[in-house]
């Protein structure tokens, strides 16, 4: 099982960074149509309007697709931000409780946001809907990705809360009281 987890979490990992690279290559290809047809206009020759259609809507939805999906393996990381100062004043016990308690808050939100963008691919899907650019993007496929970056999160947060109800721990370093509460501080 826990082989199987950690290779959704690389996978959505995976694909949160391909989505970065086709955003790249994107700009590159607009970026590089402009100095083409800049540079036939300086020649005197008629330029050939390369460009790429509907550039900002792809690129807003591979940046709404890399943000979802990158969720659940920066959780499992241990990056993302955890404001954890009130964690080191107070007992371990009771630091323990409040992780226990914000994971579970937190997988919570994630479950209520998953099954919420499933219904709306659902709907996107059911009346057809597409995007309003150049390009008639189908809105169930990047409302579809959304859904299942929040998915994963949500698995990922349920593996980490099972962590922290056990001996295992979860995934980020709770927080003791040998750390020093404000980084950077000595």
């Amino acid at each position: 099982m826990r082989l199987a987890l950690d290779t959704l979490y690389r996978v959505a990992t995976g694909l949160a960074a391909a989505c970065l690279v086709a955003i790249a290559l994107l700009v590159v290809a607009q970026v590089g149509g402009r100095l083409i047809d800049g540079a036939r206009s300086m020649l005197g020759f008629e330029p050939l309007g390369l460009l790429v259609p509907s550039l900002a809507e792809i690129a807003g939805f591979l940046l709404v697709g890399a943000s979802f999906l990158a969720l659940g393996g920066t959780l499992r990381r241990g990056d993302h931000i955890r404001v954890s100062i009130v964690l080191h004043v107070v007992p371990n016990w009771l630091a323990r409780l409040l992780d226990i308690w914000s994971i579970a808050v937190a997988l919570g939100l994630a479950g209520f946001f998953t099954w919420h963008a499933a219904m709306l691919a659902r709907d996107s899907w059911i009346y057809d809907e597409v995007s309003f650019g150049i390009v008639p993007i189908p809105l169930v496929i990047p409302q579809a990705v959304m859904t299942f970056g929040l998915g994963v999160f949500a698995v990922a947060l349920l593996d980490d809360l099972i962590g922290a109800l056990t001996a295992r721990g979860p995934s980020f370093n709770p927080a003791s009281h040998a750390d020093d509460p404000i980084e950077g501080t000595e």
